[in-house]
């Protein structure tokens, strides 16, 4: 089995596949807040179990991928010791190319490694397809994948709950929106809805922004704030949710793994 990390700004997700496996089909998956992730060792540890015990052999291989910096890796490999696994670590990197994705940025080792790996991710689940993939998370990333698999570049600008916070604690007389009610369009009647329909308005504007540029056949939008963003697109950008593409590109990296040879062990 393997087990593939995604160690992201809030949370760290995580999942448990079969050797033989395809990207996105898993045997266990988990994620937790940064302040639980001394639950992990458990978690694993109940998860390597059973699985084994099902006749998928231990876990042989672990790959993640870190934003979270170094005490979170520190943590990562105290939990998977502890969860009796001798594995090491793979932590992945962004280099010149792998898994079929070439990495145009100016410095390859430069690109966030979560970007990489969402990169990857998409160009597997839509191969010679011009790609725009956005991960919707603490920060949204909007990047390019060309259909024969160069990853041209992208876009960086708050996620949906930072600009949130941003507004509520920058502008004195605008409070902070609820989370979970239902979703405004348009031209809201009261401030609460008028702030969140300006966020959305926002998110998806760059969204269809980075199809246009890219004349996108394919937009796949993950991230935890991917559900409320996704019905602010207009229907000139046709997309589809795509759970944990992070992950997904973790997997698709072990599957065709073509990396060369390069270092895999620097820092994200």
């Amino acid at each position: 089995m393997m087990l593939l990390i995604d160690a992201g700004n809030t949370r760290i997700k995580w999942a448990l596949a079969a050797d033989a496996s395809k990207p996105g089909q898993w045997l266990d998956y988990g994620a937790v807040m940064h302040a639980d992730a001394a639950q992990l060792a458990d978690a694993w540890r109940a998860a390597f179990t059973t699985h084994a015990a099902q006749g998928h052999g231990a876990v042989t291989r672990v790959l993640a991928a870190n934003v979270a910096g170094a005490a979170v890796r520190e943590q990562l490999e105290r939990m998977l010791a502890a969860a009796g696994n001798a594995e090491a670590i793979e932590w992945f990197a962004s280099i010149p190319e792998r898994a079929g994705v070439k990495n145009g940025y100016r410095n390859p080792g430069q690109l966030g490694c979560d970007r990489f790996a969402a990169a990857i991710g998409a160009h597997a689940l839509a191969p010679g397809r011009a790609i725009i993939v956005a991960n919707c998370g603490t920060a949204t990333t909007i990047d390019a994948v060309t259909a024969d698999g160069v990853f041209l570049g992208g876009m960086i600008l708050p996620g949906l709950g930072l600009m949130a916070t941003s507004l509520a604690r920058n502008t004195a007389q605008l409070p902070q929106i609820a989370q979970g009610g239902p979703l405004p369009s348009g031209f809201a009647d009261n401030t609460d809805d008028a702030i969140l329909s300006g966020l959305l308005a926002a998110q998806a504007g760059a969204i269809e922004h980075a199809c246009m540029l890219h004349q996108a056949e394919d937009c796949l939008i993950s991230g935890g704030a991917a559900q409320y963003i996704s019905p602010a697109l207009t229907a000139r950008v046709p997309h589809q949710l795509v759970d944990n593409i992070v992950l997904i590109g973790l997997h698709a990296a072990v599957v065709h793994p073509d990396h060369g040879g390069a270092d895999l062990d620097r820092p994200c």
